[in-house]
């Protein structure tokens, strides 16, 4: 019984000390994700802000796509990147506590 306390005592300390880094580390990488084949990306940074985006000019160029058809290249580019992100915070903590699942801990994701 001892045994199994004293581990997650061991882990409980490690990750005491890893969290800030490991959180400091998740906010300033940037996640960047496509939509129409690389036309429109959107770059995000650990925190799911939007950090950059860019729009192919010849797809503006090709004929003006409607106000609806860019803003859901938009979107789709934006949560392709957001969902990186989330991606890469979920396996950090999964690495951090060993994949153990800590009440709690399900939060620290951007």
């Amino acid at each position: 019984m001892f045994g199994k306390i004293g581990k997650m005592m061991k882990l409980a300390s490690e990750m005491k000390t890893r969290l800030p880094e490991l959180q400091a580390k998740l906010a300033a990488a940037q996640y960047t994700g496509e939509a129409s084949g690389g036309m429109v990306k959107a770059t995000v940074n650990g925190k799911l802000g939007l950090v950059d985006l860019k729009i192919d000019k010849s797809l503006l160029a090709a004929g003006a796509p409607d106000a609806e058809l860019l803003q859901a290249l938009v979107k789709a580019a934006v949560c392709a990147a957001q969902d990186k992100a989330a991606t890469a915070a979920k396996e950090a903590l999964a690495e951090l506590t060993g994949g153990m699942e800590i009440p709690g801990m399900g939060g620290m994701s951007p």
